[in-house]
């Protein structure tokens, strides 16, 4: 299976698409410039880059893939899984793997993977229609390029007197005109303001005649609802998951919820992903033992996370 259309159309909405168990791709910002030796302009764009870190499924891909093919988000998850399978093994067998308009994979002599990304594609949507365009040298006018001042030519011919005092009295006339047609744009904007000033005058008279007239009453109220909210405080943080849509993180806690877990959001983190996290604990131990349980029953990816944060 080929991923390349699916991370091109992501990267084009986001800056961060993760690819379970390989890595994420991140979109960086890059404003327009200007290469003076060869005259070539570019526009402003994305610069690609790739990190090896970032593998925890954020159900961004595995969900896009789902809507576009039409199958389960079990069954695209899957098929996210068999790729990074396929390409992590060309690539221990020395093999130079591409991923059309995004970059080429490599392994390095220390067999770490080294991305280098394309520069034919331009992933900020805001240049589309724009293109690299190399301007031709500007020449200019050798006096000018001297400090010299370019000779103005004097026009010959006297003005016609007969035409002086005719173009005279027009200009006195459109002035007048001007004038009093300004006159009379104050005077009607006058008088709208105080029709509006007058109209709103009644409407709020009315407002509150109809307001005093009203009567409210209540003869059995509704009884107190009490609802449990979970607290937790801690450091040690068991996580099940990094979402980057928050949708997608709340229907997580909904199903952790159903199954007894207390799971809460953590809230979004540097990467900007919604962590979502079975429970939190004050003691380590506690923590590692309820993390191997979980791993060991739940989920297989499941991690401890260690900060502090108090959870209200």
């Amino acid at each position: 299976m080929q991923l390349s259309p699916y991370i091109k159309d992501l990267l084009y909405r986001y800056e961060c698409v993760i690819i379970p168990g390989l890595g994420a791709f991140l979109a960086n910002y890059t404003s327009a410039s200007i290469n003076v030796d060869s005259s070539t302009f570019y526009p402003p764009g994305k610069t690609i880059s790739f990190n090896r870190q970032l593998q925890t499924n954020d159900g961004l891909l595995a969900n896009y893939v789902a809507s576009v093919e039409g199958i389960s988000y079990e069954l695209a998850l899957q098929k996210i899984r068999t790729f990074t399978g396929s390409l992590s093994l060309k690539l221990s067998k020395g093999e130079r793997v591409t991923l059309d308009t995004i970059g080429d994979f490599s392994l390095t002599p220390e067999n770490k993977i080294q991305f280098l990304p394309c520069d034919t594609e331009n992933f900020n949507i805001t240049s589309f229609g724009l293109s690299t365009f190399v301007s031709s040298e500007i020449l200019r006018d050798l006096q000018e390029s001297k400090g010299v001042a370019p000779q103005k030519t004097p026009i010959s011919g006297a003005p016609n007197k007969s035409v002086a005092p005719f173009i005279k009295y027009a200009a006195i006339g459109l002035i007048a005109l001007a004038v009093s047609g300004l006159t009379g744009l104050k005077i009607y904007e006058g008088s709208v303001q105080e029709h509006n000033f007058a109209q709103k005058q009644k409407a709020n008279s009315k407002l509150e005649k109809q307001i005093q007239q009203a009567t409210f009453s209540i003869s059995s109220p509704l009884p107190t609802l009490e609802v449990p909210v979970i607290k937790q405080t801690g450091k040690y943080h068991v996580v099940a998951g990094a979402f980057r849509v928050k949708e997608n993180a709340e229907r997580k806690v909904a199903q952790l919820h159903e199954k007894g877990f207390a799971a809460i959001n953590l809230g979004v983190n540097k990467y900007g992903l919604h962590q979502v996290v079975y429970a939190s604990y004050q003691n380590r131990l506690q923590a590692l033992k309820n993390l191997r349980t979980i791993k060991a029953t739940q989920n297989n990816d499941a991690w401890l996370l260690v900060k502090e944060i108090a959870l209200h």
